[in-house]
């Protein structure tokens, strides 16, 4: 990992109380990949084998609309939940880590060039069964990040059953 992404990753929440040693052990597994204008980085529902850090640029993160059926047709309509620029130090793929299907439950999308850092999963979790302290406090913070999602998630689920009563209502 190049030296002046490897020097930022204490900025990002998944290291939170990790030394510059603990967090040394995750750098070197890091491998950088330049993503251009437009190009799909996660898919949703494509396997998810790896964490991805945003180290620059900036991406879309969408979502489906509609569930998938056994019908011919393909509804691909996606509403974009939010735009995330690198200075955010963001982690994608969180949730494939412990999810029993592996599948990506987003799709990110490059808004502009990026560099991206990607930690397989395998990795993280060689590291975290040697160090089982680091792992700890890595999980720890994978569990407050998801925590903190659940929490937005649920409030969006809130704002939309409310506007759904209020329709109905009328």
């Amino acid at each position: 990992m190049k030296k002046k992404y490897a020097d930022m990753l204490n900025k990002y929440a998944i290291f939170h109380n990790l030394s510059h040693d603990e967090i040394a052990e995750f750098s070197t597994k890091i491998k950088v990949k330049s993503i251009k204008e437009g190009q799909v980085i996660i898919k949703e529902g494509d396997v998810g084998d790896s964490l991805i850090f945003l180290l620059s640029g900036e991406v879309s993160i969408t979502k489906a609309l509609t569930l998938n059926t056994n019908s011919m047709e393909e509804d691909a309509r996606e509403k974009e939940l939010i735009r995330i620029k690198s200075e955010y130090h963001s982690v994608f793929g969180e949730i494939s880590l412990f999810s029993e299907n592996d599948a990506r439950t987003a799709t990110i999308t490059a808004l502009t060039n990026c560099d991206i850092g990607i930690l397989m999963k395998h990795d993280f979790f060689d590291i975290s069964d040697k160090k089982p302290e680091v792992g700890y406090k890595i999980t720890a913070n994978i569990a407050k990040i998801l925590s903190k999602n659940l929490i937005d998630t649920n409030h969006q689920v809130l704002k939309l059953t409310t506007a759904f009563s209020l329709i109905l209502d009328k």
